[in-house]
């Protein structure tokens, strides 16, 4: 029987319609009906053993000092990361790579008077806040920003997208040679520094924008979470066309002293930033924005502050820019930790999160590390009891990932085809714990599983599950599950391996992002001083992940991804005047594929149910099942980014972070190159070969399961 309604919870059987089919969530997915008690048994261990003490220990144990990549201070939480998994019974590897990573070297900004007014560079220090005052905090800086000291007129640039500078030129506002003052928001900031080189300007600062519309006389950090005028959000610059170190493109940047390590590239053939750029708060750009004396910017570039921006300061507003910052081949460590299947060993369920943090990083990236080694403790005491997963769990903290995905991108193209081979999924926990309302985004292949595990963890703030919280008060059933695009660990899985991938979290607002308040205060003060989100997420981490690692029949969505890529097609269809798919069969391949996943859903229903079943087919049937999202992957990768290999999915080339599904044809649209009848043909003609691949790759796990 299916529904297409959500029913109402109830004691212990909760049903909910998801993807056209009926989820009892006491019977998880994938798993013959033998076997379902045995999985929730060790389920309700797991939410027991995943307390708020360790979660607590770890947290301040990793975010007690500020710890960019490269520094001493990150290699002691690199130590103690080990320290913690190998106590807990895991098997431990340093994964050692040599880099190039920025400093933070020296900024220094004033805007020239007859008594010169040197802007603030690092964040005001608290009494309430005693990691505020830390000695080992630097100032506000960006990382591979280019090195160098210019004086100049300064032009408002609004968020520093490509369109805000196309709107520039429009209204005759050169600024060659000036300095570009541009507030965070709207795109990466790494894509504000290249289109204000593009666009000639001679350096940029970047400022957090005043928080509020309603005037300055509002209470703020640190009796409220508001940032205050002086908070200042670090974050890289790098904007290139593949992922992880700058030097070594497509190969695992080994060792310096490892025999196999690749060729460099020397620095001047990388595409840096050649400006010198650097980020202030909004009390050091009020100071340059009460003083722009030229005409007033557009309604929409206004922003926090109760006076009109400017869009020049003109001859009389002359500011100081300087950064000189050094770069440096240095050494990365990955922790990863790893728990052997009993049974498939070569199937692996990988979970990660970033270890390094712009200063403290509480909650960016560590309130998802603490929950990593809060999970690794809980299986840690099951280990000792006896248990073992059938499939292997590896546990890996990344290095270096807040400079550009980097620990993650170089151990993805170190063990590259291996992964391929054996990967089931990548779980990213990044950010994860910052409140209380729970998020997701995910691969099509694991909707479903994400939906089923939030009814089988009771939200801490309440007596009902995550999955009704998620879903209190929101039309859309089911729940809305975002796309993953960029900005953190998961990128290499989904992009570069084809890995089906989920970023979920506890979430809440964190206004000092990158900052030196983004601390234990900030985070027992502002978001969970009792400690229970990280807990209550950490259950929903191994509950996912021991359900994959423990199903005779992986668990994933297909029928979600049928339905997305409909959706998908069909909304990239919308973006031209034109029916792009006319002359193609990709409308009767797409529709064919919805049947045969129908089948297919039908089928793994009847699985849990006990229905009669040839166990002898299972393996074959999980390698197909693993290979789906594999069949996305384009062997010579996109055209406007080799390292990008997945056809269905990407980041926005052009802003950065957001995704962009069938990215291929998004490009050829938003660059005119559709309108080429041979490029057009092209590229349709491509995706009908990629999607008539998957389409043959479901028959055959069809033709497996009747076997």
């Amino acid at each position: 029987m299916r529904f297409n309604l959500l029913i109402p919870f109830v004691v212990t059987t909760i049903l909910m319609a998801f993807s056209g089919h009926l989820i009892q969530s006491q019977n998880p997915t994938g798993f013959w009906p033998g076997l379902q008690e045995e999985q929730l048994n060790l389920e309700e261990r797991i939410r027991e053993l995943t307390q708020s003490e360790n979660y607590k220990k770890h947290l301040h144990a990793i975010t007690s000092q500020p710890h960019y990549a490269g520094s001493q201070e990150s290699r002691e939480v690199i130590d103690y990361l080990a320290e913690s998994m190998r106590e807990a019974g895991l098997e431990i590897e340093l994964s050692d790579y040599d880099v190039l990573l920025s400093n933070p070297g020296e900024v220094h900004i004033q805007i020239e008077l007859e008594q010169p007014l040197i802007l603030n560079k690092r964040e005001n220090i608290y009494e309430e806040d005693e990691w505020s005052g830390h000695p080992s905090l630097t100032h506000g800086w960006n990382a591979y920003s280019g090195s160098g000291e210019v004086t100049a007129e300064v032009v408002y640039v609004n968020y520093g997208r490509k369109m805000d500078f196309a709107k520039l030129d429009s209204l005759g506002v050169d600024l060659t040679g000036k300095i570009a003052l541009a507030r965070y928001g709207g795109n990466f900031r790494g894509y504000k520094a290249k289109y204000a080189e593009e666009s000639g300007a001679a350096g940029l600062i970047i400022f957090t924008d005043h928080p509020h519309t309603s005037g300055e006389s509002m209470e703020v950090y640190p009796h409220k979470p508001i940032n205050d005028e002086s908070a200042i959000q670090r974050g890289s610059l790098l904007t290139l066309k593949y992922y992880g170190d700058p030097l070594t493109p497509f190969e695992p940047s080994l060792p310096l002293d490892h025999p196999e390590t690749p060729d460099r590239l020397n620095v001047e053939e990388v595409d840096l930033p050649a400006i010198p750029v650097a980020p202030i708060g909004y009390g050091a750009a009020r100071e340059i924005l009460v003083r722009m004396n030229a005409e007033e910017a557009p309604e929409s570039w206004q922003g926090g502050f109760d006076f009109p921006y400017l869009l020049q300061g003109g001859e009389d507003l002359r500011v100081t820019l300087k950064v000189e910052q050094p770069l440096e081949i240095k050494r990365i460590t990955n922790v990863i930790g790893k728990i052997e299947g009993s049974r498939y060993p070569d199937e692996w369920i990988i979970l990660g999160c970033h270890h390094d943090a712009w200063t403290f990083g509480t909650s960016d990236p560590n309130s998802g590390t603490a929950l990593i080694l809060t999970l690794t403790d809980a299986l840690g005491e099951l280990m000792a009891e006896g248990w073992r997963p059938q499939r292997t769990l590896i546990f890996a903290h990344w290095d270096a990932e807040e400079y550009g995905l980097i620990g993650s991108s170089e151990w993805v193209e170190h063990h590259l085809e291996e992964l391929k081979e054996k990967a089931v999924l990548y779980l990213n926990a990044d950010m994860s714990v910052t409140g209380p309302n729970f998020r997701a985004a995910a691969s099509p292949l694991l909707h479903r599983a994400i939906v089923e595990t939030a009814s089988a963890v009771i939200h801490p703030d309440t007596n009902i599950s995550l999955l009704e919280y998620w879903t209190k008060g929101v039309d859309s059933i089911p729940p809305s599950i975002g796309k993953l695009g960029s900005g953190s660990d998961f990128a290499p899985f989904v992009l570069h391996a084809g890995i089906p991938s989920a970023q979920i979290s506890s979430s809440g607002r964190v206004p000092v992002y990158h900052s030196a308040y983004d601390n234990l205060y900030f985070y027992e003060n502002f978001l969970d001083g009792e400690y229970k989100y990280g807990p209550a997420l950490a259950s929903f981490y191994g509950i996912l992940a021991t359900r994959f690692a423990n199903a005779q029949i992986l668990p994933y969505d297909i029928q979600a991804l049928s339905d997305e890529l409909v959706l998908n097609f069909k909304e990239v269809n919308e973006l031209t005047e034109n029916d792009l798919y006319k002359e193609s069969r990709l409308s009767q391949i797409l529709n064919w594929i919805k049947s045969q996943s129908a089948s297919y859903e039908a089928f793994i229903e009847d699985f849990g149910s006990g229905e009669k079943f040839n166990f002898s087919t299972i393996p074959s049937l999980n390698k197909s099942l693993m290979e789906l999202d594999r069949l996305f992957l384009l062997e010579e990768g996109l055209e406007f980014n080799a390292w990008l290999r997945n056809i269905y999915i990407s980041p926005d080339p052009f802003q950065g972070y957001a995704a962009w599904t069938l990215p291929a044809i998004r490009y050829a649209i938003a660059t005119g190159e559709i309108e080429d009848d041979a490029h057009r043909k092209r590229i349709i003609e491509l995706h009908q070969h990629v999607i008539r691949e998957v389409a043959e790759s479901i028959r055959e796990i069809n033709r497996l399961v009747k076997q």
